[in-house]
């Protein structure tokens, strides 16, 4: 294994994106697999804005296995990190570095220890896909460290027992994540739709309604909405299906009214699941529902959809506007209708692609101030603006996939001791 055998350590910095579903994944036929009851849709959100960054390292000097989460450590002995550090070294090959004198057989890989660092650069487990980002990249660069030569569609496989919804972050701009008929999940794998470059005009407005830890569990709401829910089968037997193939064709058509229709309905048809579970499961709020009501005026006044909205399993909106010219007039209604705290900075209040802000004429908190009501608000009793409802907006828009950072700067875990820096 090298040289100077206790010395070495071999690392791996990898960043990717998270995802958001816009025909919803909720309910699994197999727990232990995550097999899904149901096939999925997702966009990939651009990692620039929104990412997992994961820096992977081996050396015979560890002696066990150690992961970090945004800077704390946390236990790796969970059943789904498990079952992906289990698959993914049972698949390791041989791997050299000649430049460092480092040589790894591929039986040596159940021997040797990992150290794992992880960071996102959004809010954890409040329903923006923290955990497919995160068991996403996880995957990706531990099969880079091993060398690896299944494909990313094989490996979303792997990423899948880690996180349901982290098959679909192994790839950039429009997935499909096939439930697959397997008993063993082979087939339950993430395909492209279309790239990230295929419906580039589109622009993404997430509301972060609460940056706070979601009182009920994706994994624990799914099992009760199998367990106790009347309408689950009916969706992911005769609606879904359906749905899939009228949104496969929307994005490669780029019709965004068909695309907001059905984005829109099975967000909402999702959380009304969630209400039919026992007892109910509430992940939209009151800011979501007014979110909601914005959208829905709007599209109405203009007789044509300009906004499609879908929530996850969590408050924060993700609202899909159908191009830059439409995305200017959004953000100022959401800034009309849902202002920053008096202290607080317009440049933490708006972050990820600025540019949207200049777009809407928006340069400092008196602009904002000076926004008028949207026509479609006249002659309605406007209600009090809801002040600090929203904790930020995120601009953003289609994205690519993973990749792997070159740049030594960028890894989490110091290259001498492979402790977090």
């Amino acid at each position: 294994m090298g040289a100077q055998a206790e010395k070495w350590v071999l690392m791996v910095t990898a960043r990717t994106p998270t995802n958001i579903a816009v025909i919803k994944y909720w309910g699994k036929r197999d727990e232990k697999l995550i097999l899904p009851i149901n096939d999925s849709i997702s966009v990939t959100l651009d990692p620039n804005h929104l990412c997992t960054t994961t820096t992977v390292s081996v050396s015979p000097s560890f002696v066990e296995d150690r992961m970090w989460l945004n800077g704390k450590e946390i236990s790796l002995q969970g059943g789904r990190f498990q079952s992906c550090l289990r698959e993914i070294r049972a698949r390791a090959n041989d791997v050299e570095d000649e430049k460092k004198g480092i040589k790894i057989n591929k039986e040596h890989w159940q021997k040797l220890h990992l150290h794992i660092a992880s960071y996102n650069n959004f809010p954890t487990a409040a329903g923006l896909a923290s955990s497919a980002a995160g068991l996403a990249c996880l995957v990706f660069s531990l099969a880079k460290l091993m060398n690896l030569k299944e494909d990313n569609s094989q490996l979303s496989a792997i990423a899948r027992q880690g996180s349901g919804s982290a098959c679909r972050s192994l790839y950039g701009g429009f997935v499909k994540w096939i439930m697959g008929k397997e008993e063993n999940g082979s087939d339950s794998i993430a395909v492209q739709l279309a790239d990230e470059k295929h419906w580039d005009e589109l622009v993404i407005i997430i509301a972060v309604v609460s940056a706070r830890q979601k009182e009920t569990s994706s994994t624990s709401g799914m099992r009760d909405t199998v367990e106790t829910s009347a309408l689950i089968q009916h969706r992911a037997k005769e609606v879904v299906p359906k749905r899939i193939i009228e949104m496969e064709n929307a994005i490669q058509n780029r019709d965004f009214a068909s695309f907001t229709r059905l984005a829109c309905t099975d967000s909402n048809q999702f959380h009304a699941v969630c209400l039919d579970t026992y007892p109910p499961i509430f992940y939209m709020n009151d800011t979501s529902r007014r979110i909601i009501g914005c959208v829905e005026k709007w599209n109405r006044a203009e007789e044509t959809p300009q906004v499609a909205y879908t929530f996850d399993a969590g408050p924060n909106a993700v609202m899909i506007a159908r191009d830059r010219k439409t995305a200017a007039p959004l953000l100022q209604r959401l800034l009309y209708n849902f202002p920053p705290q008096p202290d607080t900075d317009l440049d933490s209040y708006v972050i990820g692609d600025k540019s949207i802000l200049k777009d809407a004429g928006i340069k400092d908190m008196k602009d904002v101030e000076a926004l008028v009501g949207p026509p479609e608000t006249k002659g309605n009793i406007v209600g009090e603006k809801s002040k600090g409802d929203v904790s930020y907006f995120i601009c953003t828009r289609p994205g690519g996939g993973p990749v792997v950072l070159s740049d030594e700067t960028q890894a989490l875990l110091d290259p001498l001791t492979g402790l977090p820096k």
